[in-house]
């Protein structure tokens, strides 16, 4: 026995020895290079998983053979090597090519052997120490190399081994791009590697292979690559039953994937949908993971037989109870996807009306109440963008207190929560006669009229613009002409030296044309020391300055003004 060891030692020392011999003098054949490639990488993955061997494995029948069959064939492709290296082809090329493919053939039939045998689990492996990585002036030829190791030790080691190399993977991911392409694009299956690493009981393992699938899926150019070896699929796996930071990667890795619409139908095919529903409505879910859920439901949902489903499966209550939550990232998650959901889709907002979410939306515009400002920001812009166009939606609006808490936060809002309050003042007015008189009759107008000496030209316009829908209204304009100084300021503000954008001084002058309807406003016009603003833009054929100029020309009126310009 012990003679049969040492000659079992001896062969795996002489076959190690041969493989790295042959790859060394093989850079030097100048011919048929990619056939020299292919068997020097097929050499390397063999000496990789040769490598680890034990010292107790020696002796083993199986073993025995194969590495007496290996040597043979690395002899025989030697003696091939020196007939590239000297030209003297015995039999022309095309009989030498034949012979490299016939050792290609061999050599994949030795990864096989090695592989069967490993998996049959009569071959132990010592602890090898993984090999030093290239340094950084290393050729890419290197690097291949190096890479392609470590999936081997991926491919055929045990636990303690699989770590390591799993370690050192995450490493060179980490730091070099060029790694990321090689492993996702010319390590032989070494993406199905990584998944097959996921559906492994060991905790430990998945977490490393999320992360090297984490790094690769952050190029989007490499993730068609995964999907089509079948990441999906263990990927909502952990999602379920993965540790906390299995779920925070598998969630990290899914969201990148789900920017391509082909693959939120394989997530919702893999139970995706009820999955992630589950996460955003469990009270165990850490913040991070309701947050990465919510972005994966709200990649998938572009697909409108998706959106569909989720809100069958009751994706409104869920998230309705988000908006309540004490976390601010998974508030703002949860309002941005329900006005999502219901942009354009009346019957989403129907169910938004049953279930009382218009009244969950406005409770958080409750001064009194403990949402942040950019929570209040956030159900403004969603509030502006969903649900203007339904006249139900509006009329609970209406009912709720929102147009009163619309002028609080004009009246005290932060720039940003103001500038919100006001586009959805400007928006709410232009489309419900109902707003447009609320708000009067609650002061929106003083209010706009101090807005429309700000610096910024937006909120200027939108201002300019809200006012000119109020002013629609009799009643307001009423309102709006017993302020003196309401009417001075309009007219002050069309001066035609003064720059201002061409939208807001129409806005101006047809909120100024309404207001030329009443009588005492016409007084209060042409009393005004800035009438003479709008006689400049009617002499520089500005339209509705000539309309102003002609009502305010009529017989009543003319001898008015000439009384005036004469002074």
């Amino acid at each position: 026995m012990k003679e049969e060891e040492e000659e079992g030692d001896s062969s795996l020392q002489q076959a190690s020895a041969l493989i790295d011999a042959l790859i060394s003098s093989s850079y030097s054949v100048p011919s048929f290079a990619g056939k020299w490639q292919s068997i020097r990488e097929k050499l390397g993955k063999l000496n990789s998983g040769l490598s680890p061997v034990d010292t107790s494995s020696k002796g083993i029948p199986e073993l025995d053979i194969l590495l007496q069959s290996l040597i043979a064939t690395v002899n025989q492709t030697q003696l091939l090597s020196d007939d590239c290296s000297n030209e003297s082809y015995r039999g022309g090329k095309l009989r030498l090519r034949s012979d490299l493919d016939m050792i290609i053939a061999k050599l994949n039939l030795h990864i096989k052997h090695l592989d069967e045998i490993y998996a049959s689990g009569i071959l132990t492996r010592s602890r090898a120490i993984i090999l030093s990585k290239p340094g950084a002036a290393a050729t890419r030829e290197d690097m291949r190399l190096y890479a392609k190791d470590l999936f081997s030790r991926l491919r055929i080691g045990g636990l303690e081994l699989r770590v390591r190399a799993l370690a050192e993977l995450n490493d060179i991911l980490s730091v070099d791009e060029k790694y990321v392409k090689i492993v996702a694009t010319e390590v032989d299956d070494g993406i199905s590697i990584l998944i097959t690493l996921l559906e492994l009981v060991d905790l430990g393992i998945q977490e490393e292979a999320l992360e090297a699938v984490l790094m690769i899926a952050g190029f989007e150019s490499y993730r068609g690559n995964l999907a089509i070896c079948g990441i999906i699929g263990p990927l909502v796996r952990l999602l379920e039953s993965g540790s906390e930071l299995g779920k925070l990667r598998a969630g990290k890795i899914l969201q990148r994937m789900t920017h391509n619409s082909d693959n939120s139908w394989s997530v919702s095919g893999q139970g995706g949908v009820n999955t992630l529903l589950k996460i955003c409505s469990s009270v165990n879910s850490s913040k991070e993971l309701v947050v990465l859920a919510c972005g994966i439901l709200r990649n998938i949902s572009v697909v409108v037989e998706i959106k569909r489903f989720m809100v069958d499966e009751g994706a409104i209550s869920v998230f309705a109870n988000l908006v309540s939550s004490k976390e601010e990232a998974i508030q703002i998650q949860a309002i941005e996807f329900l006005a999502y959901l219901a942009y354009e889709d009346e019957a989403i907002k129907q169910k938004l009306i049953r279930e009382r979410v218009i009244e969950s939306l406005v409770h958080v515009l409750d001064p009194n109440s403990s949402y942040s400002s950019k929570t209040r920001e956030v159900v403004l812009r969603a509030i502006e963008s969903c649900c203007f166009s339904s006249t139900n939606v509006v009329n609970i609006l209406m009912s709720s207190g929102y147009v009163n808490k619309l002028l609080f936060f004009l009246r005290n809002g932060e720039i940003s929560i103001q500038e919100s309050a006001l586009k959805a003042t400007s928006k709410l007015s232009g489309v419900s006669e109902e707003a447009r008189r609320v708000m009067g009759d609650l002061g929106f107008m003083p209010e706009l009229v101090k807005l429309l000496d700000t610096k910024s030209f937006e909120v200027r316009e939108m201002a300019a613009e809200s006012l000119c829908n109020l002013i629609s209204i009799q009643k307001n304009r009423k309102k709006f002409v017993q302020e003196d100084h309401n009417v001075s300021k309009i007219l002050q503000l069309l001066n035609p030296e003064e720059e201002k954008p061409v939208a807001t001084k129409k806005l101006l002058l047809s909120a100024l044309l309404a207001l030329t309807e009443s009588n005492s406003c016409r007084r209060k016009i042409v009393a005004s020391g800035y009438i003479k603003n709008v006689e400049k833009l009617a002499e520089n054929d500005v339209f509705e300055a000539k309309k102003i100029m002609k009502k305010l020309s009529t017989n009543r009126f003319r001898s008015i003004l000439n009384g005036i310009w004469s002074t």
